[in-house]
């Protein structure tokens, strides 16, 4: 429920405004974009202008001549010197997800992704060769040089098309282009339900391909030291610095200890660049080559070419419904676009896990494919396959309630699963740990001014306009990479330091983790130090992605107080001469029941300096949590949203948006809003604007700058009243969950559902992502001449 009474001043509940703000904002963020060691050279990138191509020769002799080049690198080049396959290590099975079963003798085909190919591209915009100069220009200039003999060969886009037969095929060694065909649930008893069933109704959505756009373009810096033979790699990912050097090492073949990984400030990220890129590996490896550092930064044209895609799971599914409607059983068939390489098999296998969402479904079945096309690869973004998931059964249940007369808020409300049902345990094999789903939705209803609908209709018919309303609920199923660590020591300085291994790309760990810490031992927020972003101080860490940050860090770090404690207690107590039992700990020190005290500084020194403590006592004051946890995070929540529309234009404004979004345990409310905000904006800018597009017959992208590919801007977007829950998770010990994406998992199919209740007077049923004035416009005209 929402938090009653003040909020915290400095610890857990503080909306504290972000520390780190004062800083990015006043131009004192350190973006790779703002590095320049010394000697630093430029890279530039020769990209293949087919999707589909055999490279027969690279003539590189007239920019190798050009002024100020220092080398042109190709794929021969690269496999000369050792460099392998990009791990990238798409995993489809493992907790909290469903299992997803295989048919008998089928093998999961898995693509090598060199960072250069040899022989074959298979996008527009794979890199085939890289120019080093003394100057970004020069090496841009002299890549124009390079002549490149392709032979092309032909190509699919769509992940359907690329499944029928006689279709192109992207790798000779994946039959059909299917890289993984699964099921999950009990086909028989849903086929069973299914005949049973009074009134069935069916949809088929596309949930199109979209782009992260990061406002800080993709920028790399590698740098060689033949002294020790070590790599370094400055750039910024969501994988966090442990696991994108590990991924450096194994793509250069060189040991772990030869690489290192250094992060700054990163502008955005929201999943498309949790995974390895080719530049990660080709930088460190050209610095060693010229014995320079190198850099390279993409032009925006190259981020739509290039940046790993998103979404774009085509999807087919129906509901059966009982006389009274209660939802009998759901079946479908997701289809999801992997691109070119599989980079990631995770929105398939997150959106086939929850399918019904918060609904009691006794009984679903899907299918799920994961197909090779001549695209660039896709890869997670935020809230990866459940916004998908949540469109189509939110989309199902409006289209019911149209279809046979049910009242839609009733429908939902009388198939939710209730608290006393918790742990939920759905039909294809995920449990939920715990939440209020009907609290939420009936929050979300109140505040939104459900019931005042009908008046705000009028006045807005009175100018013309249509206005719609639409409510939507959505659970997610977090999980992300299960190891963490945190490490605490307390300094001579007299700050607390936390290290840990996550990587900030706006979600505010400057200043959510130290309120962690603030909380906990009791002490001033200043005093709290966090140390990230360094392979050299960080040991372990998953970096950031499916809700994971706070929801592990937490975990970490509570156990590492606990250490601390329990370390400062027993030097205490040698140093008060008292018993450790009682021993006692408030505001940063420790007492003795007789009287006298130390605080965590003094205790710290003692432990560095005094001789006669035990030798398991020396050596200063610190704690270790290092945990891994295959716990899911399961953040849920309902919003709503109401548009006007233009008959006459199709143009579609959101007139309000409200959201309750539960997060278990709002360390800081404030960043949590600012989060919720965020992730609407995302959500809303797929289902009205965002569309990656590739011409269909010959796979070149069409959408390669802004003026193709629109995107949301501060006047698209209303108010937006976010509300917190906190039903505290009972999978996690602290409570918490996740926060970053709710509404985006909700937002495409609210919104469409909202369009559409806005256009009922015209009989539209529905209208296709991005619900552009066009489209809505055209929905309008084929709804009057039926």
């Amino acid at each position: 429920m929402p938090r009653q009474g003040p909020p915290p001043t400095k610890g857990i509940g503080a909306p504290l405004p972000r520390t780190e703000d004062l800083r990015l904002l006043t131009g004192q963020g350190r973006y790779t974009g703002d590095l320049a060691p010394a000697a630093l050279c430029h890279a530039a990138m020769v990209r293949s202008p087919h999707a589909h191509a055999a490279i027969r020769s690279i003539d590189s002799a007239r920019a190798l001549a050009a002024p100020g080049v220092l080398a042109v690198l190709t794929g021969a080049d690269a496999a000369a010197d050792g460099l392998g396959a990009m791990p990238h290590k798409p995993d489809w099975v493992g907790p909290p997800d469903a299992t997803l079963r295989l048919p008998p003798g089928f093998e999961v085909y898995v693509t090598e992704n060199t960072p250069l190919p040899l022989d074959i591209v298979r996008y527009v915009g794979e890199a085939v060769a890289m120019v080093v100069a003394e100057t970004a220009a020069a090496a841009a200039d002299a890549a124009e040089l390079i002549e490149v003999d392709y032979l092309p060969l032909p190509s699919v886009v769509h992940a359907r098309d690329a499944m029928a037969p006689g279709a192109p095929q992207v790798w000779p060694g994946c039959p059909g282009n299917l890289s993984l065909t699964c099921e999950v649930g009990d086909r028989a008893a849903t086929a069973r339900a299914f005949a049973a069933a009074a009134h069935v109704v069916s949809f088929e959505g596309w949930v199109q391909r979209v782009t992260g756009s990061p406002m800080e373009p993709r920028a790399v810096i590698g740098e060689y030291d033949p002294a020790d033979g070590r790599y370094t790699l400055r750039t910024g990912s969501g994988a966090g610095v442990v696991r994108s050097r590990e991924r450096l090492a194994l793509t250069l073949g060189v040991p772990l200890e030869s690489c290192r990984a250094v992060f700054g400030d990163m502008g955005g990220n929201f999943g498309t660049r949790n995974a390895f890129f080719p530049e990660y590996a080709l930088m460190p490896w050209a610095a060693r080559r010229v014995g320079r550092p190198v850099k390279w930064t993409a032009t925006r044209q190259e981020c739509f070419l290039s940046d790993y895609q998103a979404r774009d799971l085509a999807s087919r599914a129906e509901l059966a419904l009982d006389a009274e409607g209660n939802f009998l059983a759901l079946r479908g068939v997701n289809t999801m676009n992997l691109g070119a390489y599989t980079v990631f098999f995770w929105p398939l296998r997150k959106g086939l896990s929850m399918m019904q969402s918060v609904y009691r479904i006794p009984w679903v079945h899907f299918e799920g494919h994961a197909v090779l096309t001549n695209t660039a690869p896709t890869a997670v973004y935020r809230s990866a396959g459940r916004p998908e998931a949540i469109y189509m059964i939110e989309r199902l249940i409006e289209l019911a309630a149209d279809a046979h007369g049910f009242d839609r808020v009733e429908l939902r409300r009388r198939n939710l699963i209730t608290p006393d049902a918790m742990p939920f345990t759905n039909a294809v094999g995920a449990t939920y740990d715990s939440g209020d789903y009907p609290a939420a939705m009936d929050a979300a209803l109140r505040e939104a001014d459900w019931a005042g609908f009908p008046a705000r209709r009028a006045e807005s018919a009175r100018r013309g306009l249509c206005r719609g309303i639409g409510v939507a609920n959505y659970i997610e199923i977090t999980s992300g990479i299960p190891r963490e660590r945190a490490e605490l020591t307390v300094c001579d300085d007299g700050c607390v330091e936390l290290v840990v291994g996550t990587m900030s790309s706006g979600q505010g760990h400057e200043t959510s983790f130290p309120q962690l810490i603030c909380d906990w031992l009791q002490i001033p927020f200043e005093k709290v130090r966090l140390v990230a972003n360094d392979s050299d101080r960080v040991s372990v860490g998953g970096g950031s992605h499916s809700g994971r940050s706070m929801r592990l860090v937490s975990i970490a770090a509570g156990e590492a107080v606990e250490e601390l404690l329990a370390r400062g207690t027993a030097i205490a107590a040698h140093v008060l001469q008292a018993p450790e039992s009682g021993i006692t700990y408030a505001d940063g020190g420790f007492s003795a029941p007789g009287g006298g005290g130390i605080d965590l500084w003094g205790v710290a020194q003692a432990a560095a300096s005094l001789d006669s403590l035990p030798d398991g006592l020396r050596g200063g004051l610190g704690g270790i949590g290092d945990i891994t946890n295959r716990a899911g995070g399961y953040p849920y929540g309902a919003h709503v949203c109401e548009v006007e529309v233009d008959p006459e234009t199709g143009q579609v404004t959101i007139a309000a948006w409200t959201g309750v979004d539960d997060v278990g345990l709002a360390v800081n409310p404030l960043i949590l809003h600012g989060q919720a905000h965020g992730a609407v904006t995302q959500g809303l800018g797929q289902a009205l604007l965002e569309e990656i597009h590739y011409d269909p017959d010959t796979a070149q992208l069409l959408t390669g700058s802004y003026l193709d590919y629109a995107m949301p801007r501060a006047d698209t977007m209303p108010m937006i009243k976010t509300v917190i829950m906190e039903v505290p998770a009972a999978s996690h010990p602290h409570g918490i969950r996740p926060g970053g994406e709710g509404g985006t998992t909700p937002a495409l199919g609210l919104l469409i559902n909202a369009i559409v209740d806005a256009l009922a007077a015209f009989g539209v049923k529905h209208v296709d992502m991005p619900a552009t004035p066009q489209r809505v416009w055209q929905a309008i005209q084929a709804a009057k001449r039926r």
